[in-house]
């Protein structure tokens, strides 16, 4: 019952890798991160290494809810305000960008749906309101629904579609990533805890880890804290009730049907918010019965509840990724802190980090420069 139904599907079985000895980068992590990053340097020539402690994909990345969203954790409203508009809309724009990339490698691990963001109360509403018009106001394709129909008339009194967002089975896409990555060169070790950055022997390395700690971040570690997501997939469907993903109460509900009829749905740590800190994948009853009476509730029925599980990701404060050199560690490299929005904003980082290891830094970079946690 705890193992995630996205790891149900059978992982291939990787090659071994051609790289033996030394390596360039040495990565810390093998799920979407670690991967796209792995692809990213195997693909520039460069000699790689990625170790993780599970098999590939059978952290955060196996055990989320399967939303692929562009931007942040935080609306894009809130984002201009903090950052500017135009730092805002660059990051929006890279965001889409790199969900047009994943669905291109992801292939039919990815299926864009557009999302539906839900307002729960007239509160809500206006918040979304805000949010759609600094989008319009910067170009961004957004539309707004006045009164969403269907099972959700009356229980929600507003939605932004965000048509480029996708589902994802999320194991799936990483474990082809890890596939394309080793099929370009890179060395992928499973089952193997990585104590001190030296076991790699890499010239540099990366930290791929999110929200679970690895004790190899130094200053930076719990700066990332680690925050238990839970989530359930009930039995199969014979009706398609829900054709998008949707999220609503600012991310703390989230659902929509996989391909087999299955309701995943996912959130509801704020019924038991403190005990949600905690890197443990341990399930709880306060949480699991709110998502199973949710799902009741939504659908008019009692359905069973075929899996129940629980993945770790990063929450940063300011909910910005953390990317870039470690303060005082020079050679060693973290990416995460995603937030919640790991699928999308992991495989952007990892992606953005490679290609900084390889002489091309981004100006995003500086937007998600580590040493600012230490501030």
């Amino acid at each position: 019952m705890t193992r995630p139904y996205w790891l149900d599907e059978p992982a291939p079985e990787l090659p071994r890798g051609r790289t033996r000895g030394a390596v360039d980068v040495g990565i810390v992590g093998a799920g979407v991160t670690g991967c796209a990053c792995a692809l990213a340097l195997a693909d520039a020539g460069l000699r790689v290494r990625v170790v993780d402690a599970r098999r590939v994909a059978e952290g955060a990345s196996g055990r989320n809810g399967g939303f692929a969203l562009r931007g942040t954790a935080a609306s894009y409203d809130q984002v201009v305000a903090s950052l500017g508009r135009e730092r805002a809309l660059a990051l929006w724009q890279w965001t889409e960008a790199e969900l047009q990339v994943m669905g291109e490698l992801a292939g039919d691990a990815f299926r864009r749906l557009g999302s539906l963001r839900l307002a729960a109360d007239a509160e809500e509403r206006e918040d979304l309101r805000d949010e759609v018009e600094a989008l319009w106001a910067d170009g961004l394709e957004a539309e707004w629904i006045d009164a969403p129909g269907g099972l959700l008339t009356g229980r929600f009194t507003a939605a932004i579609r965000h048509p480029a967002d996708a589902v994802l089975q999320p194991a799936r896409m990483v474990r082809r990533l890890a596939l394309r990555a080793v099929e370009a060169g890179a060395e992928i070790v499973e089952g193997r805890r990585i104590r001190d950055p030296a076991e790699l022997d890499a010239e540099r390395v990366v930290i791929a880890t999110d929200g679970y700690p690895s004790g190899l971040l130094g200053e930076l570690e719990g700066l990332i804290v680690p925050t238990r997501g839970q989530v359930i997939a009930t039995e199969p469907l014979s009706e398609r009730l829900f054709e998008a993903p949707h999220y609503g109460r600012h991310g703390f509900d989230y659902w929509h049907q996989a391909e087999d009829g299955r309701i995943v749905a996912g959130g509801f740590r704020d019924v038991s918010l403190e005990s949600e800190f905690t890197a443990e994948e341990s399930l709880t009853d306060s949480v699991q019965q709110a998502l199973s009476g949710f799902v009741n509730d939504l659908v008019g029925r009692e359905l069973r509840v075929d899996y129940r599980w629980a993945g770790i990701f990063g929450l940063v404060l300011d909910l910005l990724p953390v990317v870039g050199e470690l303060p005082g560690a020079p050679g060693i490299w973290v990416a995460g802190g995603y937030s919640g929005h790991g699928n999308v904003l992991g495989f952007a980082c990892g992606r953005l980090l490679a290609r900084a290891l390889y002489g091309d830094r981004d100006p995003l970079l500086d937007l998600f420069e580590p040493a600012r946690l230490l501030g």
